[in-house]
């Protein structure tokens, strides 16, 4: 059997966390959204143990780069759109009812700001002296995957911003911010895909799964990034401009997002 496919890991801690999250969810009135938005979240929650557990865990961990950049567009570009969308605007009201919380929020999601967040971290730990430490350094390959959850949520918050307190953009800008945030991702992933050696000592090191060389293995994962990657974006693109030209159907072309865009009942 492949190395990183000999069974299903389990780590306590990552589920101890979800539990955490998903009973703050339901403590603070989540449930009471409607079904889809509850299905949305609970998505958000397995599609995060299944990344962080199991089959993709192990390879991206013990064997392949491809399986580790699969792992990280899923925290970034899977999880955040899932869980924004199922989190109602009073969960969100409670959780901002700290002052310190709202101006760091009104802070960290401004456009300019927010897709700064998420594209240096991105570039940064790709650096292969950052992204080697990760790898042989249990603790900060944890605290690389918060940085890119963390990171991921505010890049997302300006297209799906749950509570126009802390507002989303308007449908163009929207359109703009996703077009702009894919060329630093697709970027690295052309850097990784191109470059003619291997550039992670750590899975040159690896046991080797499926006949892929170490330079075949990060070829795929750069492909993954600056295609796959940059797909996602343009769906995400795609339904921006659909629903742009729904609003202009019913409005008079109004270009800011409709506060019936947000889900700010309470019952």
């Amino acid at each position: 059997m492949p190395a990183g496919l000999d069974g299903w890991s389990f780590h306590p801690s990552v589920v101890i966390g979800l539990v955490l999250l998903g009973g703050l969810y339901a403590h603070l009135g989540g449930l009471r959204a409607p079904r889809r938005r509850v299905v949305a979240f609970g998505s958000s929650l397995l599609v995060l143990f299944g990344s962080l557990n199991g089959p993709l865990h192990d390879l991206s961990d013990r064997s392949l780069f491809s399986a580790h950049m699969v792992q990280h567009l899923v925290l970034t570009l899977a999880f955040p759109p899932l869980f924004l969308y199922g989190l109602p605007g009073w969960v969100v009201r409670r959780v901002l009812r700290w002052s310190w919380l709202r101006r760091l929020g009104r802070a960290l999601t401004r456009p300019i700001v927010a897709a700064g967040v998420f594209t240096a971290p991105i570039g940064l730990w790709h650096i292969p002296a950052f992204y080697e430490a990760a790898m042989r350094n249990h603790n900060l390959h944890i605290l690389q995957h918060l940085v890119f959850l963390a990171s991921a949520v505010i890049m997302w918050w300006p297209v799906l911003s749950p509570v126009p307190e802390l507002p989303r953009l308007s449908y163009p800008g929207q359109l703009l911010y996703l077009f702009l945030l894919g060329i630093p991702m697709s970027l690295v992933g052309a850097l990784i895909t191109l470059a003619a050696h291997p550039l992670f000592p750590f899975y040159v090191a690896a046991p080797r799964v499926w006949s892929l060389t170490p330079l075949e293995d990060q070829q795929i994962g750069g492909l993954l990034m600056w295609v796959a990657g940059g797909l996602v974006f343009w769906v995400a693109m795609t339904v921006v401009w659909f629903r742009w030209a729904a609003r202009q159907e019913t409005s008079d072309a109004e270009r800011a997002v409709p506060l019936n865009a947000y889900l700010l009942e309470s019952s």
